[in-house]
């Protein structure tokens, strides 16, 4: 029962991302001329203790975003971040773990203030702590080089 339940939760959550994404338009890619409707994108969100997860597709590599509080997982940082935040990325079409990327995160808070870290790579999933002070949305960037091709996925963030 409960399984079926949390289908049927996610059938919604997908379903009413999907309305906002038919309605989000084009964007363009600065310095490539290209320009591409958003990619499908599959959001969940349990509770502020809980993980929060994203996905998107961007130039067929797949990235599956979780964003976790240290807390939540008996962590501390020593530079005092409370969240974790971490991706794994694949190869779309063959659904292929990428394990040898680099990347950056930049977190813009509801206050407009940026922090950027490096992803470190921890066997292919890659990770960094950020501070999430304030309720509010969180805007997340990552800018991943794979094979050479720059990716980058935005999202926001929901905390609180």
């Amino acid at each position: 029962m409960k399984n079926i339940i949390v289908v049927f939760t996610m059938f919604i959550i997908i379903g009413l991302v999907s309305l906002n994404i038919g309605t989000a338009g084009t964007t363009t890619h600065e310095g490539h001329g290209q320009t591409h409707t958003p990619a499908p994108t599959a959001m969940e969100h349990t509770s502020p203790t809980d993980t929060f997860k994203h996905k998107a597709v961007v130039k067929n590599i797949r990235a599956e975003f979780q964003i976790m509080s240290l807390a939540s997982m008996n962590m501390k940082d020593p530079k005092g971040a409370t969240h974790h935040i971490m991706v794994n990325l694949f190869h779309d079409s063959m659904n292929h773990p990428i394990k040898d990327a680099v990347g950056k995160v930049k977190v813009i808070g509801p206050d407009k203030k940026e922090q950027i870290n490096t992803l470190k790579n921890y066997n292919g999933t890659f990770a960094a702590n950020f501070t999430f002070s304030k309720n509010g949305k969180y805007g997340v960037i990552c800018l991943v080089k794979v094979d050479g091709e720059k990716q980058t996925f935005k999202f926001w963030y929901p905390h609180g």
